[in-house]
């Protein structure tokens, strides 16, 4: 059933009354992160009701067994789980004795806000406790971009007509187990803790990966606006909470400030720890909560200046696409190498937090034009980082000679996914790495990081195509037997079209660009052969292969196929299958689904959207009309793609129909899930959907390219680029659309295929 009860508002998330059912799906929309660490909006008091608490550490991961009943040589391990981290967002309150439980109180008014231009998550109630006493609870919480070690919450309980015995108890805990262990395992080993007047830390290490992590705390506590020092400090193993005891008056409050978060080893040898964290809180406490909320204010007006969009007579629409930038904002920031973007973000456990081809297919647009050219190198560093073990991936599978298979599913470059049709099959992984590298040298126009990291990896993932291919005589070409597409309603095919299509294009990709540069900068081209042991004869060998790969085609339909055998399923549409069986993963059997015609996601369109110059209109128009009717879009990636491809088509409603299910997949909850946690990396496909789809954003031979289009329901839309140092801004209204350089150096640009050199004084404008 689909959500109906977050309230449209173009910069906040508001909900507005209690409902036990919902506080799941709740916890995951009103989610906080800053890059280094998040957690889910759980209450900071007690709840006795169905929750799934959860705190993340960025980077930090536990390698849990995988639970299977067989085993296969090659197979992963283990699956890498991002680790629920010990609480420090706790504060227990009691009024006269007993617990204060929204579970078992009776609730008048509950109103919680996330504040996207501030970062800000505000939740207010009112409630009379079990006992009878009437109370308002007022929190106000954010975890600051500008320390990213750094969590601020403001807490307060304020009586109405009845005096009573008030104790507000602020804690840090480490007793706490991940929601997803396959072996209920403790992934924490205990360190070790201490206190200090307002001060308290605990110390844990990660058992096996040995990631050390330090929580903490420091408290102000004041009563009725007066700071007051009438606390004590109350210590067991694993867990110290400050306590402050008092009888309160009709209409008297009091509050504690708490300023806590996390330090890991990522960030700061663990003998530094106490130090560092116990500076940051001396300095947060003496600036208090409201000063630091106006430089995390600043923080976030930085970011809202470049990567805003801005959507005129749709409020949905507006609500939709800023929630998804305000996450992936939270989820990744850029500052370090080590880290990447999991599915889920900061926001749950699913998908273990890893990596997934997700990034470098849909994120990396994002984070290269609203960011800026390091943020976007910093993310395939990440890859080459990861060359080594991408070539002992490959190695475990039989490859050889320095071909690289990188993980479906990592942490630190090991493949750790535990499904054997998504580990060893869905090779087309290595296509979206070496897409990045395309992606990135077409984008900034810059040949320095192809010739000296970028190709390392390339001719890695060639190596592994090339081996995995074999020749059909049957077919006289080569063929890739045994994969899983995109479409993972499907597996264990042969000839998926967009994994052969990919890999032809690989192979074809690194000859050329080996070819450009033995002709401009042959001591480059030299350095290169030598450092990674090349000859003329393998690159011979990948030309012959780039040419004679199989690329099912049905000239009777005028279509690619999916893979050898998609026209012999039983072809009935989607638009077929009753509601009450949708999604598909909840309610068929997998024998079902994978027998079906049902397309999880963008398959052979997804090799539409990547390679869209290689083929015509009409072939796209052909492709889209027979396999979009087929698709279940229950991938939260499949929408963005088919938006940007119906807008290519001039249908602009029908893309605005994907626009909404993307930009609203969690605030709606389209596929019934919210709960698990936020849809993170097909948020940046959201962006895509605005940027490629609407506004027909598109690099070609050095320039930049826009095509607007505008949805019906839209008055106006407005977005910057950063493209080459250049900030661009597209404005589009029903009257014209228009292009101006709000900073950096003149830039070649076409706007409906009328060309100018857009500089500081001029300005372009199309009907």
């Amino acid at each position: 059933m689909r959500l109906n009860y977050v309230k449209t508002d173009p910069w906040k998330i508001i909900e507005d009354s209690f409902n036990p059912n919902q506080v799941e799906a709740s916890e995951s929309i009103f989610s906080l992160g800053n890059g280094a660490m998040g957690h889910r909006a759980n209450f900071e008091e007690q709840y006795s009701g169905k929750t799934f608490q959860g705190s993340y550490a960025a980077g930090v991961y536990y390698p849990d067994k995988t639970k299977v009943g067989w085993w296969k040589n090659g197979y992963p391990k283990y699956f890498a789980k991002v680790i629920n981290a010990p609480n420090w967002i706790g504060i227990d309150v009691y009024c006269n004795k007993a617990v204060v439980d929204l579970n078992t109180a009776t609730i008048h008014d509950f109103r919680r806000t996330l504040d996207m231009q501030s970062g800000l998550y505000n939740r207010t109630v009112t409630l009379t406790t079990s006992k009878g006493i009437k109370l308002t609870i007022n929190s106000s919480r954010f975890l600051t971009l500008f320390q990213e070690e750094l969590g601020c919450i403001k807490y307060s309980v304020k009586l109405h007509e009845h005096e009573a015995q008030i104790k507000i108890c602020p804690y840090i805990d480490s007793s706490i187990k991940n929601k997803d262990s396959n072996w209920n395992d403790q992934f924490w080993e205990y360190m070790g803790q201490g206190s200090d007047d307002n001060f308290a830390i605990l110390h844990n290490k990660t058992s096996k990966s040995e990631f050390d992590l330090c929580t903490y705390q420091g408290v102000s506590f004041y009563l009725n606006s007066e700071p007051s020092g009438a606390y004590s400090c109350k210590e067991i193993e694993g867990r110290i909470a400050f306590e402050m005891e008092v009888n309160l008056a009709p209409h008297e409050e009091i509050v504690v400030e708490k300023m806590g978060g996390y330090c890991t080893s990522l960030q700061q040898p663990q003998k530094k720890h106490q130090n560092h964290v116990k500076k940051i809180v001396q300095v947060a406490l003496q600036k208090g909560f409201d000063a630091l909320l106006d430089l995390q204010k600043k923080q976030w007006d930085k970011i809202w200046e470049m990567a805003d969009i801005s959507i005129e007579g749709d409020i949905k629409a507006q609500q939709g696409i800023r929630f998804n930038i305000f996450q992936l904002n939270q989820t990744y920031t850029g500052k370090n190498p080590l880290l990447n973007i999991g599915p889920k973000g900061f926001t749950g456990e699913k998908y273990g937090g890893s990596t997934y081809w997700d990034t470098e297919a849909y994120c990396f647009p994002f984070y290269m034009a609203t960011k800026n050219e390091l943020v976007a190198e910093n993310l395939l560093n990440y890859r080459y980082n990861h060359l080594e073990k991408a070539i002992e991936n490959a190695s475990k599978l039989g490859f050889t000679d320095g071909a690289a298979l990188y993980p479906m599913v990592t942490m630190n470059g090991e493949e750790c996914h535990n499904e054997w049709e998504i580990t060893f099959e869905e090779i087309h992984r290595n296509a979206a790495i070496a897409f990045a590298i395309y992606n990135y040298e077409r984008y900034t126009g810059k040949t320095v990081y192809f010739e000296t990291k970028g190709i390392d990896v390339l001719v890695g993932v060639v190596r592994f195509w090339t081996q995995r291919m074999n020749f059909s005589v049957q077919k006289n070409q080569y063929v890739i037997l045994g994969v899983t597409g995109p479409n993972e309603y499907e597996n264990n095919v042969d000839n998926n079209w967009y994994t052969n299509y990919a890999a032809k294009w690989c192979l074809e990709y690194v000859c050329i660009r080996l070819a450009q540069i033995l002709k401009e900068k042959p001591n480059v081209h030299k350095a290169i052969y030598d450092r990674l042991g090349l000859s003329k004869s393998e690159v011979l060998d990948w030309k012959e292969k780039s040419i004679g790969i199989y690329l099912p085609y049905d000239s009777r339909h005028g279509v690619f196929l999916q893979q050898d055998g998609f026209l012999d399923k039983d072809l009935k549409k989607a638009s077929l299958i009753p509601s009450t069986q949708r999604p598909l993963n909840q309610h068929w059997s997998w024998d079902r689904i994978l027998r079906s015609p049902y397309i999880k996601q963008a398959d052979v369109l997804q090799g539409f959207y990547f390679f869209e110059d290689h083929f015509s209109s009409d072939q796209l128009k052909n492709n889209f009309d027979f396999y979009e009717p087929y698709t279940v879009h229950e991938s939260s990636l499949s929408p963005s793609i088919h938006a940007v491809l119906a807008a290519s088509l001039g249908r602009v409603e029908q893309a605005y129909n994907f626009y909404l299910q993307t930009s609203r997949l969690d605030l709606d909850d389209y596929n019934a899930e919210v709960d698990e946690g936020l849809h993170i990396t097909s948020m940046a496909g959201t962006w895509i959907s605005i940027v490629e789809g609407f506004g027909g954003m598109r690099i070609k031979n050095d320039a930049i390219y826009f095509s607007p289009q505008l949805p019906k329901a839209w008055d106006s839309f407005s977005f910057k680029i950063n493209f080459r140092n250049s900030v661009i801004e597209l404005s589009v209204s029903k009257k014209n659309s228009s292009l101006r350089l709000i900073e950096g150096v003149p830039v070649s640009v076409f706007l409906n295929k009328k060309q100018v050199i857009l500089n500081a004084e001029s300005s372009i404008k199309h009907p």
